[in-house]
């Protein structure tokens, strides 16, 4: 668990990051106290046996609500959930999974993979093909589809 999480608190923090305007001791801060949100929230909710058993639990969201855990590490460095909706995109969904974390931007966004490891006796994960795009739309999307920017979809 311990990899999923640093994880997915690093990309929350990069993202704050990439907005603007919050410190590095700040950031640092908020990247410990999410860190330990998740792994405190976590803890009876980690089935590596059954990856995606828990995961609609495990999923940090947000989407006109701010997620109660980022809302926590957020209030610890002293910023408001306004500030948040501000800084962050305002359609987000992570999934933080065993052997997987990934995340969407907007609604209709393409599911992009951060971390992914193999689980123990399973065959080696597929490469995915739209990684380098996912790292571009998280840097460029900051808002949802709908607002200001093309989103990329994935069709199988």
């Amino acid at each position: 668990m311990r990899t999923e999480v640093s994880t997915a608190a690093a990309f929350v923090t990069r993202l704050l990051r990439a907005a603007g305007g919050v410190g590095e001791e700040q950031l640092r801060c908020f990247r410990e106290c999410l860190q330990e949100a998740m792994r405190e929230h976590y803890k009876h909710h980690w089935f590596p046996l059954v990856p995606s058993k828990g995961s609609g639990y495990r999923c940090i969201r947000i989407n006109h609500k701010m997620d109660p855990l980022i809302g926590k590490a957020a209030g610890m460095i002293g910023l408001s959930h306004e500030r948040l909706f501000q800084l962050l995109p305002s359609e987000l969904t992570l999934w933080v999974d065993p052997f997987e974390v990934s995340y969407r931007i907007g609604e209709d966004g393409s599911i992009c993979v951060l971390y992914e490891s193999p689980q123990p006796g399973a065959k080696a994960a597929k490469q995915l093909e739209s990684r380098t795009s996912c790292k571009e739309e998280w840097r460029t999307g900051r808002s949802s589809p709908s607002k200001s920017y093309n989103m990329m979809t994935v069709s199988g």
